[in-house]
């Protein structure tokens, strides 16, 4: 299962930097000047897992394959952009491929890296972009509108619940409010989603601060100022440096460890933005096991068994018998599978079981 999340936010504010430390490259051209970027770049990034250390040496395995998350750099937007400024249109259609938004706003301020509007305001910054989302998705919506009322005239009474859904979310979007934050029952998010609006996707929003500020255990006023932005409509934020994190990425794992102590920092800021990827998109990682190799693979919260066994192979999904599943907890503390097993902890679940995160897990299946 491939999931992607669109790194957006106005020219010069660190994309294509992030985007190099993530994916351990120079992929993406980071210069000092607008539109450095056009076409994106597509990078896949490993998801750090620590519980895979541990699970290898229960497993005394040769091999540890991580499971991976997609992150695209997408070009620096602008104002204008929902009307094709700055190659708006074109910039726009990436970011309706993507499943999330990364939104990174400048939280610091340098002679040497241009700024396009002259002083540091991260919270202007994004409703630049979130506005130029926001009249894109209007267009849409009113297109969808006048489409969607013909139908409901004439139409049964899945034609006339959808128009009147649109309807009610095209005012809410014409108050100036982002279509995530529109109330919707099960039936009505269905709805919603297959109109693929870009303020409805889910977002994350990064302040991507110099080397003084990410070694302040508080937030700078522009940090919290973003901060209390994201969580007035019940989003999330974290902090780093963009710029630090691309050195750290080239340094083996003891210089790494050494760098970071002089940051007083525990761990790279991009493993904070891996994970916080991960749970924006609701996703959760289960194992596999043995001697050749251990392995983590990606699923949505709420997969059942048989779903989750076709990650794997669509054989194992096919001819699903039954899930042998063993805790991690349980199986770092017991030392064995068999330790896990005799101690009746080894469970055997069937077609409904709903996987866990950390669930380690062997499909039993026939074709």
């Amino acid at each position: 299962m491939s999931f992607k999340c669109g790194i957006v936010g106005l020219p010069n504010v660190g994309k294509s930097t992030l985007f190099n430390a993530l994916t351990n490259s120079s992929k993406a051209q980071a210069a000092n000047f607008p539109f450095c970027t056009i076409d994106p770049n597509v990078g896949v990034v490993p998801v750090p897992d620590e519980r895979l250390e541990n699970l290898s040496r229960v497993s005394k395995s040769k091999k540890i394959i991580n499971t991976t998350i997609s992150f695209v750099d997408i070009a620096g937007l602008v104002k204008g952009a929902s009307k094709g400024e700055g190659l708006g249109n074109k910039f726009l259609s990436h970011v309706r491929e993507v499943d999330a938004i990364v939104h990174l706003a400048r939280c610091f301020d340098s002679e040497k890296i241009l700024n396009v509007n002259k002083n540091v305001d991260p919270v202007r910054d994004i409703e630049i972009i979130e506005t130029e989302l926001l009249l894109a998705d209007l267009e849409s919506l009113e297109k969808q509108y006048e489409k969607t009322e013909k139908l409901a005239r004439s139409g049964g009474k899945d034609d006339k619940k959808k128009f009147d859904v649109i309807s009610r979310l095209s005012n809410h979007c014409n108050e100036g409010h982002r279509a995530r934050t529109f109330p919707a029952d099960e039936d009505e998010v269905t709805i919603i989603n297959s109109l693929h609006l870009l303020t409805r996707k889910p977002i994350l929003y990064i302040s991507n601060v110099d080397e003084k500020e990410i070694t302040h255990k508080q937030p700078g006023h522009t940090v919290q100022k973003l901060a209390d932005f994201a969580n007035k409509e019940g989003n999330s934020s974290i902090r780093l440096c963009s710029k630090l994190e691309q050195e750290i990425s080239v340094l083996s794992d003891i210089e790494r460890d050494m760098f970071l102590k002089e940051y007083n920092l525990s761990k790279p800021g991009l493993y904070k933005l891996i994970h916080a990827a991960f749970k924006l998109l609701d996703l959760e990682t289960f194992f596999t096991g043995g001697p050749k190799e251990v392995r983590s693979w990606t699923i949505k919260e709420g997969t059942i068994a048989p779903d989750a066994a076709g990650e794997i192979h669509t054989d194992f999904q096919r001819g699903f018998i039954k899930a042998e599943v063993y805790k991690y907890d349980d199986l770092v503390r017991l030392g064995s599978e068999k330790a896990v097993k005799d101690a009746g902890l080894a469970k055997l679940q069937g077609k409904d079981y709903v996987v866990q995160d950390g669930d380690c897990i062997y499909f039993h299946f026939n074709v």
